[in-house]
């Protein structure tokens, strides 16, 4: 069993440094944020994920898990801060620089950091580089070079590929891809990742191994953008989309997925854009099908206040805010960015519905035309229905309860085509 320091204990951090500490190892987790790290300490989770609460706990109390707000020394660093876009769609990577400089000072001969942030190709060359200037004392490894001199640290990217909501489940049973700067340092990677990993591990370079994780949610955005313009041209043409999607999928090699009012997570809606800023010329669809997605989040919300202005003082019940069903997180959420506009940029009441979250978020909590309600409420008080998430409990919900109501449904809550 090995010693490993997780830095950034979020919604890829946490579930990694409970399961490292579940197989038996000796695991620090690191965070800037004080409250994160007293409630992780008290064996509590600070966001919901089923049976994570329970595996973080057992870690806490043997003792194999504690959480503070700097690194320290191990034999393996694994880096899981978040890589957002700036203004321009343009990677931020201060957080990735920031927690690359904040585990410089603990390493040691034979150290292996491993990245698994999504990120932009040529990030885990660039985290190397910083260390070789940061620590001139240790040796690097080179890109691809054809053996690992003795002594070097191992830099490697792995991406996480876990579902949040299944987060337990998948860090075990799914496959990983590791890339190394070389094959050894992938190696050296491998034999952390094997000790709760039940999938395959495959071996790659790690330039290889960012563009995978890049392509993997490139590929969903551009089929889901596929599936939100059909809509589009089905509301134009008066057609039931939903009707018609079922019955193309019964063709043997058609399978079109549902559309929504956007995409959301921290994943699909941000990183196609680091493969537009890497290779712009070359990824005009990949443009394209962001740039569809997040006109579909501006089309719902049209449709919402078109069908307000018909009322004297609508009320609006937008059911959903989170990114996606059953889950409370609320990154990049085509929902929660129609809400918020709603209550920013019109003069309407507006109710929200959500069994996921506790209290509004912040952007809009101070409005007094916003209120966080129960899905009775939302339906007797409001004029118009906005169905933006689908989530299990509004899925009980009845299309008869919702008669005297404009609804617009961009989930296909209320069809009865399936």
């Amino acid at each position: 069993m090995s010693t490993v320091c997780v830095v950034g204990l979020g919604y890829i951090g946490l579930p990694t440094a409970a399961m490292l500490a579940s197989a038996g190892h000796t695991v620090t987790g690191c965070d800037v944020n004080a409250a994160v790290v007293e409630k992780i300490n008290e064996g509590l989770s600070h966001f919901r994920e089923p049976d994570l609460d329970m595996l973080l706990s057992a870690a806490v109390n043997t003792g194999r898990l504690r959480a503070q707000s700097k690194p320290a020394d191990a034999d393996y660093f694994i880096i899981a801060v978040p890589t957002p876009f700036m203004d321009g769609k343009k990677p931020d990577m201060s957080y990735v620089d920031a927690a690359t400089d904040s585990i410089a000072p603990f390493l040691q001969l034979h150290s292996t950091v491993i990245l698994e942030s999504t990120s932009p190709v040529g990030t885990t060359e660039r985290i190397c580089e910083r260390l070789a200037v940061a620590r001139p004392d240790l040796a690097f490894p080179r890109f691809r070079a054809e053996e690992q001199k003795e002594g070097q640290v191992c830099v490697v990217h792995c991406p996480e590929r876990i579902l949040p909501g299944q987060m337990v489940r998948e860090l075990v049973s799914n496959d990983r891809i590791i890339g190394g700067m070389t094959e050894s340092c992938a190696a050296k990677a491998v034999e952390l990742y094997e000790s709760f990993v039940k999938g395959t591990s495959f071996i790659t370079d790690c330039r290889t191994a960012e563009f995978v994780k890049l392509v993997e949610n490139s590929y969903r955005d551009v089929n889901i953008a596929f599936a939100n313009e059909v809509s589009l041209i089905c509301e134009r043409l008066d057609i039931d989309v939903w009707q018609a999607i079922r019955l193309a999928n019964k063709h043997p090699r058609v399978s079109i997925l549902k559309p929504g009012p956007g995409v959301g997570g921290h994943c699909i809606a941000v990183d196609p854009w680091f493969i537009v800023d890497s290779a712009p010329e070359q990824s005009r669809l990949i443009r394209a099908a962001r740039e569809i997605n997040d006109g579909k989040t501006d089309h719902v919300f049209e449709r919402i206040v078109a069908a307000a202005c018909r009322f004297r003082d609508p009320v609006i019940a937008c059911f959903g805010v989170t990114y996606k069903p059953d889950v409370d997180d609320l990154r990049e959420s085509p929902a929660m960015a129609i809400v918020a506009r709603l209550a920013t940029e019109t003069p309407f009441k507006v109710l929200v519905c959500d069994p996921m979250i506790r209290a509004l978020p912040e952007c809009f909590a101070a409005n007094p035309r916003v209120r966080l309600v129960d899905h009775d409420t939302a339906r007797q008080q409001s004029d118009i229905v906005a169905f933006l998430v689908g989530h299990r409990r509004f899925q009980k919900l009845q299309a008869n309860m919702f008669l005297n109501k404009v609804v617009i449904d961009t989930i296909g809550l209320m069809s009865r085509a399936d």
